[in-house]
């Protein structure tokens, strides 16, 4: 009977709550409030309090009841406008690991001159949650962990932003649902198993970067130069007046392109464990400095390096 009633509760919230893209403004319609356990036993004091002024005839005791109803009322007032006119937004969500926490992080703006206080963010059936103070005009920024199991995107559910301000005797609160949704990618597999052996084209071409190893030439000197640098007899062998120094350059031949391909894997391995050690790849590949390519059914991302190919790689194991 209870779990019926709460699910009709739920889909009667979910009409009234729809996906969007935000900034969401909370207006006063969208606020429910409720006393808390602290307000009910308020209100019974009260009522004690009541049939004792009236059981006596006491004047004070009339007064000192009506006094503190009246600040309930106050209380409950304060609670609701707590809330109202505060704008929610989504940031963006950095890219997590399968079963790593994806953030999700919030703006929440106080356009009003007056500050509001202890207002909790917290996903459904989760009693605590995140807290701030936003003073007026001012802005804060907090963000919800949610555990992630699978690869893909993770959307953002319908969450809850409440407050029991000034004295914890009323609940206030409301429904958002944001369109925000977080990327996850594969879990990598464990470090140790070295990427395939594969090199750009037929593996003869190579990269030349600044080393010690061989020497590939002579150039003019510029200012900073080391003095063992420069070629002297080449300068001894110019005739009189002496010209430009001239400074030799060696070179290391570069690691190959790296190929990281989906064929490479053995056959029998299943899907996610082929993204897995494919993950793994682009990782390792990336901490090398290797410029690396990947290879998947029906799409090749072409050989690069650096934080954004590494997104791009990831992500298109991610949404395989």
């Amino acid at each position: 009977m209870i779990r019926a009633l709460r699910q009709r509760l739920h889909r009667w919230i979910a009409t009234r709550t729809p996906r969007v893209p935000g900034p969401w403004l909370i207006h006063r319609r969208r606020v429910y409030i409720v006393p808390t356990r602290h307000g009910y036993g308020y209100g019974l004091l009260l009522f004690t309090m009541l049939l004792g002024a009236m059981n006596y005839s006491n004047s004070m005791a009339f007064a000192l009841t009506f006094l503190l109803a009246g600040v309930g009322l106050l209380a409950m007032h304060d609670t609701h406008a707590n809330l109202v006119n505060l704008s929610i937004a989504a940031e963006p969500v950095a890219p997590v690991f399968a079963g790593d926490e994806l953030q999700f992080r919030l703006r929440i703006d106080n356009p009003s001159r007056h500050a509001r206080h202890a207002i909790s963010v917290h996903w459904p059936g989760v009693a605590a949650g995140q807290q701030v103070d936003i003073a007026a005009g001012e802005t804060a920024r907090l963000a919800l962990p949610l555990a992630s199991t699978r690869r893909g995107w993770l959307p953002a559910s319908r969450f809850a932003v409440a407050t029991a301000f000034p004295l914890g005797l009323f609940r206030a609160w409301t429904w958002l649902e944001l369109d925000i949704a977080g990327l996850v990618y594969p879990r990598p597999t464990a470090a140790g198993s070295a990427p395939p052996p594969g090199l750009h084209g037929d593996g003869a071409q190579r990269e030349a970067r600044p080393g010690v190893d061989s020497f590939v030439g002579l150039r003019s000197y510029r200012p900073g130069d080391p003095l063992q640098a420069i070629d002297w007899k080449s300068l001894a062998r110019q005739p009189p007046p002496l010209g430009q120094p001239q400074v030799k350059q060696f070179a290391e031949p570069a690691a190959g392109t790296l190929w990281l391909d989906w064929q490479a894997l053995p056959a029998e391995w299943p899907v996610e464990q082929r993204l897995a050690q494919l993950a793994r790849w682009v990782l390792d590949a990336e901490a090398q400095q290797r410029r690396y390519g990947l290879r998947l059914p029906r799409r090749v991302y072409q050989p690069g390096s650096g934080s954004g190919h590494r997104h791009a790689c990831l992500a298109a194991l991610a949404l395989f």
